[in-house]
């Protein structure tokens, strides 16, 4: 049985018992029957009992362990310094308050209490990350500059740890903070390599491979953290409200996912823009040379792939199949795909 239903047995109870005493308390004011008084209130308290006590009681709890699983440890421990920083304020400011005539002497130093101790906790933690900061940039100056200006982690997309070159990545110290996988990303990495499929059987294992390199790798800043959201199931939502709560960019190669961050202000890193980025950029004219594998959409064309995967069409190229031409660039074009290269062969 559930912890709510005894929860309601005892409310049940307990409101049943108040009930009796207020029916004798009111049979006694209408000098009326106090077996009646008494036994429809002790009916009527039961019913409340049994309906309400877990509204009162578990519900809340319930809600409250819920917002402080969601919440970052960060904003736990900024509210927490907050709230004793305005209970301080609010302490210092009570024996002046409790001088003024009564009924305000008694009355403000607790009200006092209250809003300075609500104030502390709010200011602090929407500045949590200059507070912590500031407390960072003065123990550990000689870490201020790891990580990101702000210290804040990035969270790591099943796709983008599938993709595999996070880890490259990761290794030249250009994402800032720490990368942190969600217990329910390594989840759905997990039951992707417990898959019937084999393709998907492989890309998860290649994940799981992947996140091993990760963690073994002393020079980079890596951690699988338990932080989950109840009440969602999909993991790419999941994903987007964490990143919210913590303040931390999406690192994935997720096209939909990227769309559906951006639009709810979620800075999102993505792998694949990355890579087109810094792709080496030609210009009409240049001069390249390449290996011609196979026939184009058109006829006579030729096509061949850069070192970093770019596709060069060749025009007049196809005589060329399975030899390295030199080539002049005639067009650049940039696509959703990537960018594509046309050129012809250079005259001997």
């Amino acid at each position: 049985m559930s912890v709510e239903f005894f929860v309601r047995i005892a409310g049940m109870l307990v409101m049943a018992i108040g009930g009796i005493y207020l029916g004798v308390y009111l049979s006694q004011l209408a000098d009326g029957p106090s077996q009646i008084y008494a036994s429809v209130f002790a009916l009527v308290g039961a019913l409340m009992g049994l309906v309400l006590t877990p509204f009162l009681t578990t519900r809340p709890l319930r809600a409250l362990r819920a917002q402080v699983r969601q919440t970052s440890l960060q904003t736990l421990l900024a509210a927490t310094l907050g709230l004793v920083v305005g209970l301080v304020v609010a302490a210092l400011l009570a024996f002046p308050m409790s001088l003024l005539p009564s009924p305000f002497g008694s009355i403000l130093p607790f009200v006092g209490a209250i809003v300075f101790g609500y104030f502390g906790a709010a200011v602090f933690v929407l500045r949590q990350n200059d507070v912590f900061g500031l407390m960072r940039g003065r123990a550990l100056p000689a870490q201020a500059s790891v990580g990101s200006a702000d210290g804040r982690s990035v969270l790591l997309d099943t796709s983008v740890i599938i993709d595999g070159r996070i880890a490259d990545v990761a290794r030249t110290g250009f994402l800032p903070g720490v990368m942190v996988v969600p217990s329910f990303v390594l989840n759905e990495l997990q039951h992707i390599a417990d898959s019937a499929d084999g393709l998907r059987r492989q890309r998860g294992r290649r994940g799981l491979d992947i996140l091993n390199r990760l963690q073994k790798d002393s020079g980079i800043a890596f951690r699988v953290s338990d932080l989950d959201v109840e009440g969602v199931r999909n993991v790419d939502d999941k994903l987007v409200i964490l990143a919210k709560q913590l303040r931390s960019p999406i690192v994935t190669n997720d096209y939909n996912l990227n769309r559906v961050a951006e639009l709810q202000g979620v800075t999102v890193l993505n792998i694949n823009e990355l890579a087109n980025a810094v792709k080496a950029i030609y210009i009409p004219g240049e001069s390249l040379e390449v290996r011609v594998i196979q026939e184009g959409k058109e006829a006579g064309q030729g096509v061949g792939y850069l070192d970093d995967g770019t596709m060069v069409v060749i025009e007049d190229g196809r005589s060329f199949i399975d030899r390295t031409v030199s080539v002049m660039v005639t067009k650049v074009l940039q696509t959703a795909a990537g960018r594509m290269i046309f050129a012809r062969p250079e005259a001997n």
